[in-house]
């Protein structure tokens, strides 16, 4: 399951095996590193199962959270115990899963020389500061998150222009499979052609280093990164989206507001 593969890119810092699903913690750092990805048999019953879920969060100070593949068998169960979909998630409850073919001659470093500089884009083994300060957004800098940002096999992608960094990206190797993610490009920098010279690197770093394909995982309403992504040859794999507690139910209180 692709969602899997995906899930063991953005390493948690705590997880346990609820029969087939997995319970994540990260310290509050995203939605996906600090929910219950629902794939699978619970191994139990669905009820119980969002019991044990509510049990995870509570014991570790987050908000109970379900990730689960729309339309699934086991959205429809979240669904019918009364879990209702996280609105308040700040980076959008709704999530597009888009992935692509690596080829050799289909990804290539770029160098595009804007007007009175010269640009660069390289895709590093470790972070630099400039990488940590674009990659993470206000409140987000934490020993968590960088534990989550570096777990496995990580490449960093960074953009330069006249050795300022300008633009950056993540990339993790799981099982073939390059995961995308934290492209960012300074906001004085952008329509620049620096998100596409980022994701050709990465794209090449990925299959240098066994890659055949990618994925990345994107908020159903920012239309301007799917068409980014769109014109870069990613199509739709599948949705997913985050479920939570009906207020008054386990938990009350504020959903999470992290991606």
């Amino acid at each position: 399951m692709l969602e899997i593969r995906c899930s063991r890119a953005w390493p948690p810092l705590a997880e346990a095996q609820l029969g087939e699903w997995v319970l994540r913690w990260a310290g509050g750092f995203t939605g996906r590193a600090n929910s219950v990805l629902a794939v699978g048999d619970a191994g139990r019953p669905v009820r119980e199962a969002l019991d044990a879920v509510c049990d995870f969060a509570h014991d570790r100070g987050i908000p109970p959270m379900a990730q689960v593949v729309r339309d699934s068998p086991n959205e429809h169960a979240i669904v019918a115990e009364g879990w209702v979909e996280a609105k308040g998630h700040r980076r959008g409850h709704e999530v597009v899963v888009l992935t692509a073919p690596l080829a050799p001659e289909r990804h290539f470093h770029v160098k595009v020389p804007p007007p009175g500089g010269h640009f660069h884009v390289k895709v590093t083994d470790e972070p630099s500061d400039a990488w940590w300060e674009l990659t993470l957004g206000p409140g987000e800098d934490s020993p968590a998150a960088r534990q989550v940002l570096t777990g496995g096999k990580v490449g960093y992608g960074v953009a330069t222009l006249d050795g300022v960094t300008t633009g950056v990206v993540r990339g993790a190797l799981v099982d073939g499979w390059l995961h995308v993610g934290r492209l960012e490009v300074a906001p004085a920098f952008r329509r620049r052609g620096l998100a596409s010279a980022l994701m050709a690197a990465l794209g090449t770093w990925g299959v240098e280093h066994g890659a055949d394909r990618a994925v990345l995982q994107v908020a159903e309403g920012n239309e301007g990164a799917l068409a980014l992504y769109a014109g870069l040859g990613y199509a739709p794999h599948h949705r997913y989206r985050y479920w939570v507690p009906a207020p008054g139910s386990r938990i009350e209180g504020e959903e999470d507001s992290t991606s």
